[in-house]
């Protein structure tokens, strides 16, 4: 596939050095910084100013900047975030929290964007569906990313010294700054020269919610952030580090990203022959079945197996998630791809906060209740968007489907 299938590889190990330093700290977060309730608060006050950000900062930045540079001054914030934990305090752990947040929705909301602008030419390259080659780049993606979780967890496990690998995140930003091609560089010198007004960017966000697909879809991307949030969270504080000890922490997350990462590179390749409905479905019984599982099952250091079991099956629903919805929010709003992305990262971490901020005044049962709630709901709303899609096809498809009749009336034509 070329310069665009290392364009990706670029990315996707750009964040897998970047999180491999970020991804220990924050499954850790709970459990190491749990006095007075750190940890939580902390990651509370990061995705609440990922909320923040989310609303106005990703249009600004990558319309301004390109998805390239926007992704690299992000991952700075990052990096400030692992230092911050070098001597984890109030008075460092929440500075640094609110500079990653400010931080996180631009970082995603690019690569979601680049991975989308990428996917869609190399389909007109090769002459194939766009969405197609955006879900491999996707599977790709996430196949490499979510085996940080791997990396980062065994070295915190092995060690449990999370300094050791606080340099891994500046060679993240190299690696991007240098190699990655600067695909949306013409737009975006075109955009500075030609300026819209400023509040037509800075509320492109909000903007984008007159699509009714997009607020149908607001509880699913939710969804992402409160399952994402329990297994971090809950799933690690209550079952984990209660009945194994903190030390086990890392290895269930080990697990976790693992099977993460194998079923992300699978989807990414069966949503050609399935379609994204099938693989949704998938998601939804998987992470029902463990919901039951965990509401019957009295967790007991006998069965360590149990242990791995559950958190597997998380990893590959949230395969699901993270490689379907990703790739549903760019084949459905191709053309307002910064802004949709942008809601997409405001919502899950609507998710995220909301997970995080009761964490400690929850019981577990109540906190499954919860999730369940917002799957279901989520799943319900997600059936409607794709009955309207059914009903009414996305612009993009459309004009491929126009164009295909016109090659075959072409074809015809030119035989007679």
């Amino acid at each position: 596939m070329g310069s665009n299938l290392k364009n990706i590889l670029i990315v996707s190990f750009g964040f897998l050095l970047l999180f491999t330093a970020y991804g220990g700290l924050q499954s850790l977060q709970s459990s190491l910084n749990a006095d007075e309730g750190l940890g939580t608060a902390s990651l509370s006050v990061l995705y609440g100013a990922i909320i923040l950000s989310s609303m106005f900062l990703p249009p600004i930045l990558i319309k301004n900047l390109g998805c390239k540079w926007t992704i690299v001054v992000s991952m700075g914030c990052y990096v400030a975030y692992s230092l911050g934990n070098l001597y984890p305090s109030w008075e460092t752990l929440i500075p640094t929290s609110i500079i990653l947040g400010l931080g996180g929705a631009p970082l995603w909301s690019a690569k979601c964007t680049y991975l989308t602008i990428s996917g869609n030419m190399q389909g007109k390259k090769e002459n194939k569906e766009g969405r197609d080659i955006i879900n491999q780049y996707f599977g790709i993606f996430f196949l490499i990313f979510q085996s940080s979780a791997v990396w980062g967890n065994l070295m915190s496990s092995l060690i449990f010294e999370l300094a050791d690998d606080r340099g891994v995140g500046v060679l993240s930003v190299i690696l991007v700054a240098v190699f990655l091609d600067n695909l949306d560089k013409e737009a975006a010198q075109e955009f500075r020269d030609n300026r819209q007004p400023f509040f037509s960017v800075f509320l492109a966000t909000f903007k984008h919610l007159r699509d009714k697909r997009q607020v149908l879809l607001i509880p699913m991307t939710m969804y992402s952030g409160f399952e994402q949030g329990f297994l971090a969270g809950d799933y690690n504080k209550s079952y984990v580090t209660c009945a194994l000890g903190i030390r086990y922490v890392g290895y269930s997350m080990i697990c976790f990203g693992a099977t993460n990462s194998l079923f992300s590179f699978a989807f990414g390749k069966l949503s050609h022959y399935t379609g994204r409905i099938a693989l949704f479905a998938l998601g939804t019984v998987t992470n029902l079945s463990c919901i039951i599982g965990l509401f019957l099952w009295k967790p007991h250091p006998d069965d360590l197996a149990v242990f791995f079991v559950f958190s597997g099956l998380w990893g590959m629903a949230d395969a699901v998630w993270q490689t379907q919805t990703n790739a549903l929010y760019g084949v459905l709003f191709e053309e307002h791809k910064e802004a949709a992305f942008a809601n997409y990262r405001l919502w899950e971490s609507v998710g995220f906060v909301i997970a995080f901020g009761y964490s400690n005044y929850l019981c577990v049962d109540v906190k499954l209740y919860v999730v369940l709630a917002v799957l279901v709901v989520g799943m319900v709303l997600y059936g409607c968007v794709e009955y309207i899609e059914y009903k009414n096809p996305t612009a993009c498809i459309k004009n491929k489907l126009e164009l295909e009749v016109e090659k075959k009336s072409y074809i015809a034509q030119t035989k007679l």
